[in-house]
C-alpha cells in the first residue's frame, strides 16, 4: 500500500492506495503541530480500508511548514557570509518596486539584519580565484558575530556556483564556531547565475531548514511509533525525495503542498491541455497543465522573495472556503485575503469563529448539505452562518441571501483572475482549455469561473476533495540539478551540452540512488543581450539548431517576433532525474447515484442534490453532485457525464 498525506489550511487529507481499491482519511489540521493532524488522518484512512500499518510500503508527505513560516515571518534566525563589498544584496535587491504608482511601497525586510552579515574576505572571477579566502580573518569575523541563538548561516560567495571551494571552507568555518547551526551553501542549494537571486534563496533556505527539520524529527518520531515507514517528502519541482534531504533544504519544499494537486490534476486532465484549480479552506492555488505534465518554472518570487529553483508553476491567491467576507471604507463588499484557517474556522463550524466566510455563504445559499459533516465530526450550522452574515448585511443594508450571493460571486471572480495570470498574461487562450477543478471547495465554484473566462470544459475528479493526496501518492521519485553554463556562439555545440547533461545526471541519479532513473533536461535560453530566459524542453544532447528552432517558435508564441539575427545563449542546464511513481489502482466502490431527498434552488430552478456513483450517469445542469470530500456545482447550460472517475462537464 501506498500512503499520500496532504496538509491544508484547514483539513489533513490521507489517502491510502492498494490494489483492491483506495481508501480515505480527513482530519482538521493542526497549525500548532501538523504531524498531529497527520496522524489523524492516517490512521482513518487504515481505519476505512481495514489495514494495519505494516501494510503501507511508502508514505509520501506534502505540508505547508515552510511555506506558513515564510509567509508568517516565523523564520529560524539566521546569519549571512557573503563577498566582501556584497553582504547588503539581499537588502538592495533589484531595485524594482512591487506596485508601480507607490513610490512608498516596500517589499519584505530582509532576512538577515545588518548585524549578522559577515564580509567574506575573498574574491573570485568567473575564471577562478583572484584573491584566496583569508581562512582566519574569517573565523575571527564569526567569533564576532555569531552566537548560541543563530540557527542558520547562509554561504553565498560571488562566484561560487562556478567555483564552490571558498563556499566549502566557510561552511567548515562556520562549523567550527557554531557546530550546532544549520549551514546552507549556494552552489549546493541554488548554483545558478545572478547573485540576489541565488543569495535570497540561499537566505531563506538557511532561515527554513531548522524548523522543516525539527518538524520532520517530530514527524519520524511520530511514524516510527505507529509502526509506519519514513515519510517522503514533496518538494516543490513535482517529485519527492526522502525527509532527510528536504530537511537538508527547506526552501526546496516551499511549495511542497500545491506540487501534489498540480501533478494529480495532470494526470486526470489525460491528453487534453488544462487549467488546475485547487480551492481549499485558505487558499487558491492555480497552475497549467501542458503536454500531459504540470508547468515547472527555474524560479519565481513567493511572498515576495525571490527563489531560484526548479518550481512547479502556481500562482496563489488568498481565496479559499474559509476567507473571511468584510465591509471595505468604501462601503464595498470584500472576500480575503484574511482566512478563519483551521482553527477556529467559518462560523458554521461552530468552534467559536463568528465571522462570515465563502463557505457559510454556500451553506446559506443551499449549495452545501446542511446535515451533512466534515472532517473529525465537524458539524455545519446554518444559523451560525445567517447570524454571521447577517451582521455583516446590516453593514451593507443588504439581505443575507444577497450578501451570500455577493460572496460566492467575489471569491468566484478572485480565483478567475487568478487563472488570467497563467494564461491570458503569459499570451495563452483560457478558452480552448478544460478547467480541472478539485480541493475542498473548488468544484463548488468551478462552473462559475469557467463562465467567466468562457471556458467550455470541465473535469473534476471523483476524489476531488483529496486529490491533492492522490497526487502525493503517484508522484515521481525525483532529484532537479542545476548549474549556469553561459554558452553562446562556437562553444555552444551538442557536445559541450551533452557533457553539462551527463555531469548532472550522474549527481542526480547518485542523489537519488537509482542509477536506471529517466533523464529529462531544460534549457535556459535567451537572445545575446537579453536579460532573461525561455525555458525549451530538448535531447540530453541536442543540436544547437534545434534548440534554435525550438526557441524561435517560443519567443513568437510568447512577445509576437523572433530575431533570426541575433545570437542565442544557453544560460542554465537543468536536469530532472526521476523514477516513475505508482499507478493508480481501481477507485473504491462507493454508493450509487442516488438522490439523498435534498432539494436546492439553483440558477432560478430547484434541483436535487444527488451522490456520485459507480456506473455511467447523465447530468443536466442545474444540479447538485456531492463527491466524497466535496461538492460540485452544476449551473443551468452545462452538461455532461459522471462515472466512478468523475464528472466531465461541457457547455
Amino acid at each position: 500500500m501506498v500512503l499520500g498525506v496532504d496538509v491544508g489550511g484547514s483539513f489533513t487529507d490521507a489517502v491510502l492506495l492498494s490494489p483492491d481499491g483506495l481508501a480515505i482519511g480527513k482530519a482538521p489540521t493542526t497549525p500548532r503541530d501538523q504531524s498531529e493532524g497527520v496522524i489523524a488522518a492516517i490512521e482513518e484512512a487504515l481505519a476505512h480500508a481495514g489495514a494495519g500499518a505494516e501494510s503501507v510500503r511508502r508514505l509520501v508527505h506534502g505540508m505547508t511548514v515552510a511555506t506558513n513560516a515564510l509567509l508568517e515571518g516565523r523564520t529560524a534566525r539566521a546569519a549571512l557570509i557573503a563577498t566582501e563589498g556584497f553582504t547588503d544584496v539581499e537588502e538592495l535587491g533589484r531595485q524594482a518596486r512591487p506596485q508601480l504608482y507607490r513610490l512608498c511601497a516596500a517589499g519584505p525586510a530582509p532576512l538577515v539584519p545588518p548585524e549578522l552579515r559577515v564580509a567574506a574576505p575573498e574574491r573570485c572571477g568567473p575564471n577562478g580565484v583572484l584573491a584566496p579566502l583569508d581562512e582566519a580573518e574569517l573565523s575571527r569575523r564569526l567569533e564576532l558575530v555569531l552566537d548560541d541563538e543563530v540557527e542558520g548561516v547562509a554561504v553565498c560567495l560571488l562566484w561560487g556556483f562556478r567555483h564552490p571551494a571558498h563556499e566549502r571552507a566557510a561552511a567548515a568555518a562556520v562549523s567550527d564556531s557554531l557546530p550546532a547551526a544549520h549551514v546552507s551553501t549556494s552552489h549546493e542549494t541554488a548554483g545558478v547565475v545572478r547573485e540576489y537571486e541565488r543569495l535570497a534563496t540561499t537566505v531563506l533556505d538557511a532561515a527554513l531548514s531548522p524548523l522543516l527539520g525539527r518538524y520532520l524529527e517530530r514527524l519520524a518520531r511520530r511514524l516510527e511509533r505507529e509502526g509506519l515507514p519514513p515519510a517522503e517528502i514533496m518538494l516543490s519541482s513535482g517529485g519527492v525525495a526522502p525527509a532527510a534531504s528536504a530537511a537538508a533544504h527547506g526552501s526546496w519544499t516551499v511549495l511542497s503542498g500545491p506540487a501534489g494537486g498540480a501533478v494529480a490534476a495532470a494526470r486526470s486532465a489525460g491528453d487534453r491541455d488544462a487549467v488546475a484549480l485547487d480551492m481549499g479552506g485558505t487558499s487558491c492555488d492555480v497552475s497549467l497543465v501542458t503536454g500531459g505534465r504540470v508547468a515547472v518554472t527555474g524560479g519565481r518570487e513567493v511572498g515576495g522573495r525571490a527563489l531560484a529553483l526548479p518550481m512547479v508553476d502556481v500562482h496563489t491567491v488568498g481565496a479559499g472556503g474559509g476567507s473571511i467576507a468584510w465591509r471595505d471604507a468604501g462601503g464595498a463588499l470584500r472576500v480575503g485575503p484574511r482566512s478563519a484557517g483551521a482553527e477556529p474556522g467559518p462560523a458554521c463550524y461552530g468552534r467559536g469563529g463568528d465571522s462570515p466566510t465563502v463557505t457559510d455563504a454556500n451553506l446559506l445559499l443551499g449549495r452545501l448539505d446542511p446535515g451533512g459533516r466534515l472532517a473529525g465530526g465537524v458539524a455545519l450550522h446554518r444559523d451560525a452562518s445567517r447570524r454571521a452574515i447577517g451582521r455583516l448585511g446590516a453593514e451593507l443594508s443588504l439581505e443575507s441571501e444577497q450578501v451570500a450571493a455577493g460572496i460566492v460571486r467575489i471569491a468566484g471572480v478572485e480565483m478567475a483572475r487568478a487563472v488570467r495570470v497563467v494564461t491570458v498574461e503569459r499570451g495563452i487562450d483560457p478558452r480552448g482549455l478544460a478547467l480541472v477543478a478539485f480541493g475542498g471547495a473548488g468544484p463548488l465554484h468551478a462552473a462559475d469561473i469557467a463562465e467567466e473566462l468562457d471556458m467550455r470544459e470541465l473535469i473534476v475528479p471523483a476524489v476531488s476533495g483529496v486529490l491533492s493526496a492522490l497526487g502525493l501518492a503517484v508522484s515521481e521519485r525525483r532529484r532537479d540539478v542545476q548549474r549556469s553554463v553561459l554558452l553562446a556562439g562556437d562553444a555552444l555545440t551538442a557536445g559541450a551540452v551533452a557533457e553539462v547533461v551527463e555531469e548532472l545526471a550522474q549527481r542526480g541519479r547518485e542523489e537519488l540512488g537509482a542509477p536506471e532513473a529517466q533523464v529529462r533536461p531544460t534549457y535556459e535560453l535567451r537572445y545575446a543581450g537579453q536579460g532573461f530566459e525561455l525555458d525549451v524542453e530538448a535531447d540530453p544532447a541536442p543540436d544547437p539548431a534545434q534548440l534554435r528552432r525550438i526557441f524561435d517558435r517560443l519567443h513568437c508564441e510568447r512577445y509576437g517576433y523572433e530575431d533570426t539575427a541575433a545570437e542565442l545563449e544557453l544560460v542554465t542546464v537543468r536536469v530532472a532525474v526521476a523514477l516513475p511513481g505508482a499507478d493508480p489502482f481501481p477507485a473504491p466502490p462507493v454508493p450509487a447515484l442516488e438522490r439523498p431527498g435534498r432539494r436546492v434552488h439553483l440558477g432560478g430552478s430547484w434541483c436535487d442534490a444527488r451522490v456520485l456513483g459507480p456506473g455511467s450517469a447523465r447530468i443536466e445542469g442545474p444540479a447538485i453532485i456531492e463527491l466524497p470530500g466535496s461538492t460540485l456545482v452544476v449551473p443551468p447550460g452545462w452538461s455532461g457525464t459522471a462515472d466512478g472517475d468523475g464528472v466531465r462537464l461541457r457547455r
